[in-house]
């Protein structure tokens, strides 16, 4: 069975509707964030702190090439790790990609109503948040665009069931 990968920005709804997707499918979920987290036995914030982005998107990068075709997986990609190192390339090889293509002020919406602090390029006390967003949804977008299916919106898990049928 294919793989399914949750491409888009943080707080877009990858990893809520990926537990969901994964059920329905029979599928297990693996959310890369967490994964790594688990590996590095510290939290994004610090890995960002203490090694840097790039030592992160290695990490990333590595993580997503433990995932083979045919696994059977509902995947949960960080938001940038589509961006580098070749891994949108990687994820569309392995797999069904879906983009969750939600608007900005949305993603402002749900980041300032986030407790947790574990998005260290989103800073929800950033008094221009929207516009960081924004600028980082544009740079995103040309890889996020490769994507096989891109749903624009707010969602459902019976929608993205529905057009990830289409694809398998």
């Amino acid at each position: 069975m294919k793989n399914v990968f949750l491409i888009g920005m943080p707080s877009s709804g990858k990893s809520t509707l990926g537990k969901r997707v994964a059920d329905a499918l029979h599928y297990r979920f693996i959310d890369t964030d967490k994964q790594i987290v688990r590996d590095e036995g510290r939290s994004i914030p610090e890995i960002f702190a203490q090694s840097g982005e790039e030592y992160f998107r290695e990490a990333e990068r590595r993580i997503l090439r433990t995932i083979r075709p045919g696994d059977s997986a509902v995947v949960s990609t960080g938001g940038g790790m589509p961006c580098f190192h070749e891994n949108m390339a990687y994820i569309n090889t392995t797999g069904i990609s879906v983009f969750l293509d939600v608007p900005v002020n949305i993603l402002v919406k749900r980041i300032l109503a986030h407790t947790a602090d574990d998005r260290p390029l989103n800073n929800p006390s950033d008094p221009d948040l929207f516009n960081t967003l924004q600028q980082r949804y544009t740079n995103r977008l040309p890889f996020y665009s490769q994507a096989s299916i891109v749903i624009s919106g707010e969602t459902s898990e019976e929608e993205v069931l529905r057009r990830i049928g289409m694809w398998m």
